[in-house]
This record gives structure tokens, sequence and C-alpha cells, in this order.
């Protein structure tokens, strides 16, 4: 690949994930321009990145301070504009929920790659993602932790018998239900290992973020739901295991740091060096491993289901989560109260099996009004 500079674009630039992903950039300056950053509403982070970056596109949500921004020397743009300009290599998705499915396909279309951190855009609409990306010879590189480890340990494989993704258990798996129905959105916001945002923190407390990535490997890597298993894993090094038909296991293993994966993806099909740290063995403890607990954590069970079922279910599932993960953080439901809303919503929910795009936004519709009405 020699030192080729990528043209990069960023959805989500102020979030954690997009300020990390400009954390690898500062560390590889000669190998990336930054030709697009978009945030939601963080209008003083946004500005200092673009005095840093200097990019030619800039966007932020319509009412959150856009005439303050320097446009100058940028050119304010909406998510799709960015996602297929001519002057993008590669995509970074990496904000919330539903509003990362029109830019990803726009640029899927537009034939970028695509470095996707929003498991929602593949549990919405993972069909017809996939379908697009395929006819447009689009690449979808996932950096998430746990689909990036998968992705490394099939590479150059074939005979795969079960992929096995690792969850923490995020900072309940030991609490009682009694105490579970207490827990407040601060204390579910404070995640034992890793740095998110605010949503997939959430969702990783109800583990709702590991039925997303189970519907999520099975799209990216086209492997049957039931091949993928999911195991408790609370030292958060082994990122997942692929088995092969002959029984081997592979793993991939690193310290819990998000800036691995999104280098490996920026930087693909080439590794380089790191300078972040590396995991010493001789000091590392006991690595441990556990059946998740359905019971406690029925949003995982309702994820594999709705995956099974298909038509619109993981639509209404991934719509119905977002809107409950909301009312959970304005204190409006408690913590119990998310896969309570989730589930009624799926019981209420006639599916359109093969769903089109407008299906799928339809039944997307439905369910936020529906889970609001029940909130």
């Amino acid at each position: 690949m020699g030192d080729s500079v990528k043209r990069l674009a960023i959805l989500g630039s102020t979030g954690s994930i997009g300020q990390q992903t400009l954390e690898v950039v500062r560390s590889f300056p000669h190998r990336f321009q930054v030709m697009g950053l978009a945030a939601a509403t963080n209008i003083e982070l946004l500005t200092k990145q673009i005095d840093e970056f200097r990019p030619k596109l800039i966007s932020i949500e319509s009412g959150s301070g856009r005439e303050r921004l320097p446009s100058s020397i940028c050119e304010l743009s909406s998510l799709e504009e960015m996602a297929s300009h001519p002057d993008v290599d590669l995509l970074v998705v990496a904000v919330t929920g539903k509003a990362a499915l029109a830019p990803t396909l726009e640029a899927i279309r537009a034939k970028k790659s695509i470095a996707l951190a929003t498991k929602e855009v593949l549990v919405m609409a993972g069909e017809i993602v996939i379908s697009e990306a395929k006819r447009h010879n689009a690449q979808i590189l996932p950096i998430d932790s746990e689909p990036s480890a998968i992705w490394q340990c099939l590479r150059g494989e074939e005979g795969v018998s079960r992929l096995i993704l690792t969850a923490s258990g995020g900072p309940f798996q030991h609490l009682s239900p009694d105490a579970l129905a207490r827990v407040t959105p601060q204390q579910a916001l404070n995640h034992p290992t890793w740095k998110m945002g605010k949503k997939v923190t959430i969702d990783s407390a109800t583990m709702m973020n590991k039925g997303f990535e189970v519907i999520e490997a099975h799209w990216l890597f086209d492997i049957p739901l039931e091949k993928i298993e999911v195991v408790i894993h609370p030292q958060s090094i082994v990122h997942s295991f692929v088995e092969f038909v002959d029984g081997s296991i592979k793993a991939q293993l690193s310290l819990p740091d998000m800036r691995l994966p999104i280098q490996y993806a920026l930087f693909y099909p080439e590794r380089l060096p790191s300078k972040l740290p590396h995991l010493d063995f001789s000091n590392m403890g006991a690595l441990t491993f556990e059946a998740p607990d359905l019971e406690k954590f029925p949003c995982l069970r309702l994820a594999v289901e709705a995956g099974r079922k298909g038509g619109t279910y993981p639509t209404v599932l991934s719509a119905a989560d977002e809107v409950a993960v909301e009312l959970f953080l304005e204190g409006r439901i408690g913590f119990l109260d998310i896969g309570e809303l989730v589930e009624q919503t799926l019981e209420q929910h006639q599916s359109t099996p093969c769903p089109s795009l407008e299906e799928v936004l339809t039944a997307d519709a439905w369910a936020r009004e529906r889970i609001g009405i029940q909130g």
C-alpha cells in the first residue's frame, strides 16, 4: 500500500469513538487527511476539532449553534452529503442509532469504504445494507472490539463452525434483581472496563449491546445466528473467539482500548505498529468465562430472538431500545423497565418479512411512537 494518504470523514467526531479515531489520526499525521467532521450538539468541541484538522466539510444538527461554526473555511454539509462526497475515501460511522443508517447507505452507493461503529445500522436494516454493499462493492470494516476480533481471527481462514462473542457483563453482573431495580443512570454509566458513549454504555449494562453484536456478526460474517454464542468475560482481554470445524479456536487478545480496533480498520489491509500499551502476561492475572444470565438480563434474549425471527423485528428492537434508553437517562423509567418496554413493543408488532427500506423506516417510526405511549 505504501504511504498513501486516506481522506477521512468522521460522523460523530465529538463522541467517544470519534475522539479516539482522531487520536489515531494524530499518531499518524502523514497517513490521513480529515475531510469531514460531523457532530450532534457539541459545538465547543467540534469548533476545536475544526481548528486543529481544518476539514473541508462540517455538519452539526440545526439549532445547535451552526451560525457559530467557521463556515468561512469549511462547507456546511448534511451527513448524507458528507458520506458520499467525492473527496472522501473512508467514512467513519460513529453516530448513535437510526441517524447512522441513511449516511451509511449513501456511502455504500458511492462505493466508499465504511468503518462502522454503529451497531444499529446492521440491526435495523442488515439485509438491505449488506445487499447494497455487495451490489456496489463497498467495504464495511467493523471498528467495535468484538466484531473486529472476529474479523481478525477470520482473516485467511475457512471452515468456521462457531463464533463466540465475549461480554464484560457490565457493572451489574452480580447484582440481585432487587438491586437492579434501583440502579440509577449515573451508576449505569460507570462501565468497569470501557470508555463509551452514553447509549452504548447503557446497552452494555442491560446486555442489549451484546444482543446487537450477535445480529451484527450474523450480517458481517454471513454466519447463522444459531452458530453465534455469548460468554461473559469480565476482564475484557479476550475480545472474541472463532471456532473452526476441526475444533481449533482462535482468539484476539489485547488491553481494552478502542484505539486498537479503530487503527486496524483505518489501515486495513495493513497492520502498523502502535504506541499503545501492550499486554503483560506475567501480570495479567486470571481470565474467567461464564454463561450469561438471561433471566437477569432479558435484553440479550430479546435481541437474539428478534434476530432469529427476522423481518422487521430487529428494526423494532433497535428503535424501542433507543427510546427506552433515552427515557431511562431522563429518569422517567427504571433500569429494568428498559427490557420490559422493549419486550412489550416486540409483542405488539406485526412483522413484515423481507422488508424494503421504506418498510424498515415505517416499522422504526411505529416502534418509537408505541414505546413513547407505553413509557
